[in-house]
């Protein structure tokens, strides 16, 4: 899998000089410094993208100590200097070199996640290398083996070999003469089964302790037998390693599916290990054959795919573990998480974060909010410093659930309390537990930083980690056991002998072996981190602050405003935002040396009105960034109390607010005059109350306070549309803030006695005052009433005024009151006149969505309940002719009992009728299966339109289809019946009426066949297409027809009394044909049985008569479209079956409704610009659509030389179809009412109807303002007023 990875050049594992390997990734420094080390107090490494498997050996290796300080063993006399490596005559062993120096970062440089970049490197990886993941087992010999090849020729040669090395032997015993063969092998893992055990002991019981036996048809051949014979075989250890390195095989494959998986079972294995049952010598004292777990790798994902981390067991002691449930992060108590000052000091992001969090309080914070509260008080950004190696704020607080509690869905987080685990004092030191630190004296701050956050662990505990990439986590011994099964389970074990014994001097001294080299060097690295984290730290806190001068101000209009010049008055410069208000003062006394009295610095906002102050730094102690000083803060320097002589009120409350103010400029107050309205603008304080703003508007409107009428506005969702809501009397005592006003916004200034104003504002949109819009009501009362019937009359309204209440005020100006004081309704009148639905009285103006200006009808009826639905409904299938009806319903009555309503009202007996929908062009639409179902089940809503259409609807998976006798095509001997009919018709073209269509003479010309209604039949979805025929066959008119069987009858599927396709397959079912609603049936005896495959097609060709425009009779031919659908293969069947040459025939198709002849050629479409393929067209798809049924035209060349298909059919056919053509394009205007000629010409719209009488509907011809036309057709109903 590595390949050459680990391959150094020259011999011996030497490297004379440096190579470029190619696909070397470019590596980007670090802007960031690296933050601290965890809490844990051990350092992680960065993973390179999918190095997290090499992560985890190299742990493992640097926590097993015996290793460690080996290769600690190996000075630069034997190994080289790595600054001589790019020399040609030095020799250097890079990669135990680099695997030191890595080693050392770990335990000393204070940084959380140390790098590889170097030690791959040396490896000579490449970016796919270093992104790409593979076997930590396989890693792990091939870094074993690179490592020894590296180091021959040095004292540490026999290193893998003298900790890792171990023997197995393998016997076989003669059952015979008691031979023993044995072949002996070594190991530096033993890799054992993980299929079909329950855990590591079983595993290994099978390997070395049960024997195989060679019997029956298993012998063995015995060597001094000289035979097959039967024998026993054992494997046995031989010899026991320092350590014991185990890997599962948790991968397999599956055969018979043949693909990899992962074996996910539980797997168990012991924390200590007895080898004595597995070895060959077991008279060795206990402490050889005893082991303990000391690192476990886990792998979690799939068997193509996924993570690895790693348990190790800390054993010299040298991190910081406590428990996750106590606490899980430790603050010393001369650290009060409450002063935010000690918050750069404190390093852990972790208690960062929890210590902002305590002093917001248990209510929390947006989890979006805390990002712009670290960068204020930490003065750091969560995204340039820790989300390299911490990830996202979100994923940080999730993975810390003992610290952090998210709530509301996740958009809160808050700190947990005391008694949730995690409390803002120092928790009790005997329950936080400290290994003894012994970093480097380069160290010694972060090392005494370290220790004054985290008691010491007593020196007899050992405790777990959980190193994952740059995250190290304690953990519990327990813990392990949750790797036993899994996708996230163990997959290489590490034991070591239980006699090793650490000296006491190690435990707790990360420098223990050190090299001194190595110390130095990484006492330089600290000195450089911590040297980059100041600089860093003093860039990130350097901010600029911008300085207005009171001196050089002016207070006027509510906002101060420079006096002279901005630049004269505003000064700029750059602190330390750490520093205090104090050090602020002394820079800006040093500045401003002609200052005298006292200095007082407030905050400032640059507002729409001008500058407005708001809090004053009062304690010169207090650092800048605890209030909240950002980089551009703008601070106002003044006496505190005057400028130029002016008070000035600082604060929220005070803050100014811009108003454009709306004010009307009118000769008189007329309900229909136009008026026009000018904008000044006015600047309130946000506490400043309504009443208070009326009386400055008083003063500048000249209206009295007694008429003046403050207005809001309000955007409504159609365009261009505005609305002014006056505001009530209550409003009067609140202030600007509780209104809802902000910095430009709009109010209109009005006089109470304007009815109707049409404003235009600043930028031109029309405009209306809401309590002051009106509708009109039409009187429809009918012809009781003749005296007033028509009548309109204008109601006043605001758009929270009830229907109820215009209703009333109709019937009262109508003078109505005595005689229609109930049982009527209102109903608004659309663009085309229409009446719609009564609308209920309850409602408002608002809630129905009327506009000024609309208009109602005061109609006789009730409004329809909220219960109830208001349905028009016509008889017949052709809507637009038939006289549309009205009627309220229940919504809960069902289909049925609104039928029987409808049919009692239209004047209509019989049971054979069903409802339909209407679809969007206004004709008969979908039927109303379910009779049973209420109108509500079926989704009829208020206004909906029905049909009802005569026929029985069939039960529930039933169809009724109506049956046509389908008669055979004329015969030869009819021939010349036809030529003679066709010059008749010619002579009579003159003479052609509309009622005559193009399309019924094509049918009667060329299909050449007739439709003959013979009934309709009942029939089950689930009867087979034979049961079809059986039936059809009932029928009383078709009771002489005499068929041998059913293969003698043909069943069309008929549209537009058209046969279209043949329906196929005796025994398929009627509902896998998707027969619809509306379908209709052909049937045609034959003279043969006729057994059609699916893939078979029925043409009717017809041969061109040789110097004539006519055809002989069609004949009727099946063609199998299996291999191919092409032009190509059908011409070939047709000159096959009339035995001519392909080059001396034409062919086809004919479309008798366009009396079109479209002929067939053989062409091909490229499909792929890319690879260049080509296919040829289908006759199934555009532009032919092949079918059953269609006519085919054959011209024989070799007799008859005009390739023109047409006939004298043809050409009158077409004809028809021009003069049908002209006499649709017929338009006439209707005549228009005055007030409609009004609206229509100022809406630019004219209304015009179409004169086929066939298809009655209404032309609208809209002209917009380019002048250009753009017509529509909308459905006309037969009632509709125009």
């Amino acid at each position: 899998m590595f390949g050459d990875m680990f391959e150094e050049e020259d011999d011996a594992g030497f490297v004379s000089e440096s190579k470029t390997v190619n696909g070397r990734k470019s590596r980007k420094k670090d802007t960031d410094p690296p933050p601290h080390r965890a809490a844990s107090n051990l350092s992680g490494i960065k993973n390179q993208g999918g190095t997290c498997y090499l992560n985890s050996l190299l742990q493992t290796l640097l926590y097993t100590p015996e290793f460690r300080e080996s290769l600690f063993a190996l000075g630069p006399e034997e190994l080289g200097y790595l600054s001589d490596k790019d020399k040609p005559e030095s020799k250097v062993r890079v990669i135990p070199l680099e695997l030191q120096r890595l080693f050392a970062q770990l335990l000393l440089a204070d940084q959380l996640a140390a790098s590889t970049s170097d030690l791959t490197d040396s490896f000579g990886w490449t970016s796919n290398e270093e992104t790409s993941q593979h076997d930590v087992q396989e890693l792990n010999r091939i870094l074993f083996s690179a490592l020894e090849s590296s180091l021959v020729g040095t004292s540490g040669h026999d290193l893998i070999n003298r900790l890792y090395h171990g023997i197995v032997v393998n016997k076989i015993v003669c059952k015979e003469c008691g031979n023993i063969s044995e072949r002996q092998e070594d190991f530096l893992d033993l890799t054992v089964a993980v299929k079909g055990v329950s855990g590591l002991e079983e595993a290994l019981c099978t390997f070395y302790v049960e024997e195989e036996h060679f019997d029956n048809d298993n012998l063995y051949q015995c060597g001094r037998c000289e035979k097959l014979v039967k024998a026993t075989k054992e494997a046995k250890l031989r010899h026991l390693p320092t350590f014991l390195t185990i890997s599962l095989l948790r991968f397999n494959f599956d055969f018979a599916k043949c693909e990899r998986y992962k074996e996910t079972g539980s797997y168990s294995f012991p924390v200590r290990l007895d080898m004595r049952p597995f070895c060959e010598q077991n008279d060795l004292p206990d402490s050889e054959y005893e082991y303990e777990l000391f690192s476990v790798i886990i792998h979690k994902g799939g068997c193509y795919g996924g993570h690895y981390h790693a348990y190790i067991k800390d054993i010299d002691q040298l991190g910081t573990w406590f428990s996750q449930e106590e606490e899980t992060v430790v603050i010393s108590s001369t650290k009060d998480p409450t002063n935010v000052d000690n918050l750069l000091e404190l390093g852990d992001p972790l208690e960062i974060l929890r210590t902002i969090l305590v002093q917001v309080g248990p209510s929390g914070i947006l989890v979006d909010q805390l990002g712009q509260k670290l960068l204020e008080k930490a003065g750091v950004s969560w995204n340039k410093r820790y989300r390299k190696q911490r990830g996202s704020l979100r994923k940080f607080l999730e993975s810390h659930p003992d610290v952090f509690v998210l709530k509301a869905d996740g958009t809160r987080v808050a700190a947990k309390q005391a008694d949730q685990g995690c409390s803002g004092q120092q928790p009790n030191k005997s329950k936080a537990k400290k290994a003894q630190t012994g970093n480097c004296k380069a160290s010694t701050a972060h090392g005494n930083k370290t220790e004054e956050r985290h008691p010491r662990t007593p020196v007899s505990e050992v405790h777990w980690f959980d190193f994952d990439d740059s995250q190290v986590r304690p953990i519990h011994e327990k813990d392990i056991e949750k790797q036993f099964q899994g996708k996230e389970c163990a997959y290489m074990l590490f034991y070591r002998k239980s006699q090793l014994q650490r000296p006491a001097e190690a435990r707790g001294n990360a420098k223990y072996k050190v090299p001194p080299d190595l110390m130095e060097e990484m006492a330089n690295l600290d000195a450089s981190l911590q040297k980059q984290r100041a600089e860093f730290d003093s860039a990130a806190n350097i901010i600029e602050v911008h300085l207005h001068l009171g001196p050089e101000y002016k207070f006027e209009n509510g906002a101060l405003h420079p006096a002279s010049s901005q630049k004269d008055s505003v000064l700029t410069i750059t602190i330390d935002r750490r520093k205090t208000v104090g050090d602020l003062r002394q820079a800006i006394f040093q500045l401003l040396e002609f200052w005298k009295g006292d200095m007082v610095i407030t905050v400032a906002k640059q507002l729409p009105a001008g500058l407005h102050l708001y809090e004053t730094f009062d304690e010169d102690h207090t650092s800048l960034h605890s209030l909240d000083i950002t980089d551009g803060a703008i601070l106002f320097v003044w006496n505190g109390y005057q400028v130029c002589g002016r008070e000035v009120q600082t604060g929220e409350d005070f803050e100014p607010v811009l108003l454009k103010v709306l004010c009307p400029v009118t000769n008189g107050k007329l309900e229909t005059e136009m008026v026009q309205f000018t904008e000044t603008q006015r600047v309130f304080a946000r506490n400043t109350l309504l009443a208070s703003v009326r009386e400055a508007l008083t003063l500048s409107t000249g209206i009295s306070p007694e008429e003046l009428m403050v207005y809001y506005k309000n955007n409504l969702e159609n365009k261009g549309s505005t609305n002014w809501v006056a505001y009530d009397a209550e409003d009067a005592n609140k202030s600007l803030a509780d209104l809802g006003l902000k910095d430009g916004d709009s109010v209109l200034a009005s006089d109470q006695m304007c009815y109707s104003l049409s404003v235009l504002s600043s930028n031109g949109i029309p405009v209306t005052i809401a309590d002051r819009s009106w509708l009109q009501v039409r009187n429809y009362c009918g012809e009781r009433l003749a005296e007033t019937a028509g009548v309109t009359v204008t109601i006043p309204v605001t758009m929270e005024t009830l229907i109820l209440e215009i209703k009333a005020s109709a019937i009262e100006k109508l003078k109505l009151k005595d005689e229609q004081e109930d049982g009527t309704c209102l109903r608004p009148i659309d663009r085309t006149s229409k009446l719609l639905p009564p609308v209920c009285e309850d409602l408002t103006v608002k809630d129905i969505g009327l506009k000024t200006g609309s208009t109602l009808a005061l109609f006789p009826g009730h409004a329809p309940t909220d219960t109830q639905l208001f349905l028009y409904f016509s008889v017949g299938d052709s809507p637009h002719l038939s006289p549309e009806m009205e009627i309220t319903v229940e919504q809960s009555i069902s289909v049925q009992e609104c039928m029987k309503l409808m049919l009692e009202k239209a004047g209509l007996t019989g049971g054979h009728w069903h409802l339909r929908k209407t679809d969007w062009c206004y004709e008969a639409g979908e039927i109303l299966k379910d009779e049973e179902a209420t109108l509500a089940d079926m989704k009829i809503t208020n206004g909906e339109t029905l049909v009802i259409m005569e026929g029985r609807l069939p039960p529930k998976g039933f169809l009724i289809l109506p049956v046509w006798l389908y008669r055979p095509p004329l015969n030869s001997e009819n021939r010349g019946r036809i030529q003679e009919e066709q010059e008749s018709i010619a002579e009579r073209l003159c003479a052609l009426s509309i009622e005559s269509t193009a399309r019924d003479f094509a049918l009667r010309q060329y299909v050449g066949t007739e439709l003959e209604y013979m009934g309709n039949i009942e029939i089950s979805g689930e009867a087979s297409l034979d049961d079809l025929k059986t039936q059809v066959l009932t029928l009383p008119v078709l009771q002489d027809l005499s068929v041998p069987s059913m293969e003698f009858l043909r069943v069309w599927l008929v549209e537009n009394k058209c046969p279209v396709k043949i329906l196929r397959n005796q025994q398929q079912q009627l509902s896998k044909f998707k027969l619809g609603a509306s379908a209709e049936i052909g049937i045609q005896p034959l003279q043969a049985e006729e057994h059609l495959a699916s893939t078979e097609l029925l043409l009717r060709l017809q041969m061109a008569v040789p110097g004539e425009r006519s055809y002989y009779p069609a004949e009727e031919f099946v063609w199998d479209t299996s291999k191919e659908y092409t032009a190509r293969a059908l011409k070939q069947k047709i000159v096959q079956h009339y035995s001519l040459l392909p080059e001396q025939v034409e062919i086809a198709k004919y479309f008798a409704d366009q009396f079109e002849w479209m002929p067939m050629t053989s062409w091909t479409q490229q499909v792929s610009k890319k690879k260049k393929k080509k296919k040829l067209q289908s006759l199934q798809g555009a532009p032919y659509y092949l079918k059953d049924g269609d006519i085919i035209g054959v011209k024989n060349l070799l007799i008859d030389q005009n390739k023109d298909f047409s006939t004298m059919a043809d050409e009158i056919g077409k004809e028809k179809l021009r003069l049908e053509g002209n006499n649709k394009d017929k338009r006439k205007l209707l005549p228009i009412r005055e007030e409609m000629l009004q609206k229509t010409v100022k809406e630019k719209w004219f209304v015009l109807v179409a004169a086929d009488p066939k298809w009655p509907c209404r032309s609208v011809l809209q002209i917009s303002d380019n002048n250009c036309g753009i017509w529509k057709r909308v459905p006309e109903r037969a009632n509709e007023p125009l």
